[in-house]
């Protein structure tokens, strides 16, 4: 791949809106991916967003496979969905008191997600899951936790040990700031090691409350569980008394209606929700079997409270989102569509001469800039980071905005059809080609 596709000079209006946003903010965003750490160069800025387009303050138009990082598989500023939070906002923006729309959301989540009974709606995914570690060790009694090297589950203190996602980005996966005290309960093995699974029950299996991981990675890139790694895994929570979760914040809705566990057939004890189920507005979930969920205050005793929690806003953007897509379900069409583009990318790829490989589920997936199949952190972290730089800034030129790092899926929308595919691989041809 030529060097010419290597960080441009940021477009003028961005540039300009970077430089002040740095003397306002830390490294001048309010979330680190959006820094491009991993890419070098000025982050683009966005002034708005249709379909399956983003369009910059400098006037550019790009096709988006970041959707919001996820929640936009109807694309942007749907018709239906827009509709919905206006209705809601014009007759107030939060109340702190109960509505319908919250139960009805409720309905929607527990009657699609195989494994909820019963659901608490929270205002992020980093709160979805923050809240179920705390019910799984209420309900259990136990303090020890498993989770996953690669795998990202918000900005939780005990959780952000060997992360995925803007930690792994940027070479920091243990955070300052976070205790030893918050840490220590938590033991990191490698995703998809069917062993050190086994061992670590085998050790501990009487003090370990839960499990938590994403069934399907999109933190490192994204990275597929092993049938064995995810049946070892119900069976050994299920045999130790232990809370199996499922952090589907982006897999949720998004790679089947009931998300992975309908996918991969696998029912955990607790979901977490995020991204899609508040249809880009700021609205996480987690829920699961009666027994586990009824521990949460005022039913029981584990405490977990928000104001904005259940905001009528954000609760209609969800609900809307979630009624088409079960009335009008995308998903034969995006994998369709994800099949292709998986190919085509490969090939572009295998043309140009560039060690790779590429993962996919559904509308989700990654072309690794690494010959070896990614199952874990450890593949991940051997990919080429520079040639994956050059590769991202290439697509910015020819009007592809993919994410800004190795570590992060791409997703995309219904809207993106057959004539913005093979826009998109024919973009990809030209930039691993060198052009």
């Amino acid at each position: 791949m030529s060097a010419s596709t290597s960080s441009p000079a940021a477009p003028a209006r961005s540039q300009a809106a970077f430089e002040r946003a740095l003397r306002l903010m830390p490294g001048g965003v309010n979330s680190p991916a959006r820094a491009f750490g991993a890419v070098g160069g000025t982050p683009l800025f966005i002034e708005r967003a249709e379909g399956p387009y983003l369009f910059d303050i400098d006037g550019h138009r790009y096709v988006d496979y970041i959707g919001s990082w996820g929640p936009m598989i109807l694309g942007h500023a749907q018709a239906e969905v827009i509709a919905a939070i206006t209705r809601a906002a014009e007759r107030g923006t939060s109340y702190g008191a109960p509505t319908e729309a919250e139960s009805q959301l409720a309905e929607q989540i527990i009657e699609a997600v195989p494994s909820i009974e019963k659901v608490r709606l929270v205002n992020s995914g980093t709160e979805a899951t923050m809240s179920a570690l705390r019910v799984a060790r209420g309900a259990t009694g136990r303090n020890k936790v498993i989770k996953f090297a690669g795998n990202y589950h918000g900005h939780v203190d005990a959780l952000l040990v060997a992360a995925g996602s803007a930690a792994a980005t940027l070479g920091a996966p243990d955070s300052p700031g976070v205790t030893p005290g918050a840490a220590g309960d938590t033991l990191v093995l490698s995703y998809n090691d069917v062993t050190q699974l086994e061992n670590a029950f085998a050790a501990e299996g009487d003090q370990i409350a839960a499990v938590i991981l994403e069934p399907v990675v999109g933190n490192m890139g994204c990275v597929v569980p092993a049938m064995e790694f995810l049946r070892t895994l119900r069976d050994l929570t299920t045999h130790h008394g232990s809370v199996l979760i499922f952090d589907e914040v982006m897999t949720g809705f998004r790679v089947a209606p009931g998300g992975a566990q309908e996918l991969f057939g696998i029912t955990p004890d607790m979901t977490t929700l995020g991204k899609i189920v508040g249809g880009g507005m700021p609205l996480g979930a987690y829920g699961g079997r009666t027994d586990i969920m009824d521990n949460v205050l005022p039913a029981g005793k584990v405490y977990q409270a928000g104001t904005l929690s259940g905001n009528p806003v954000a609760v209609a953007a969800g609900s809307a989102t979630l009624k088409i897509l079960k009335e009008n379900p995308p998903y034969e069409q995006l994998e369709r569509m994800g099949a292709k583009l998986a190919a085509g990318l490969d090939a572009a790829a295998t043309a140009a001469g560039i060690p790779h490989s590429v993962t996919r589920v559904g509308s989700m997936m990654t072309l690794f800039f690494n010959p070896d199949r990614v199952t874990c952190w450890d593949d991940a972290d051997r990919c080429d980071r520079d040639a994956f730089g050059r590769y991202f800034w290439g697509m910015i030129q020819k009007g592809i905005y993919m994410p800004c790092s190795q570590f992060e899926a791409l997703f995309f929308s219904r809207l993106h059809d057959e004539a913005i595919i093979d826009e998109t691989i024919d973009a990809a041809k030209e930039v691993l080609a060198g052009e």
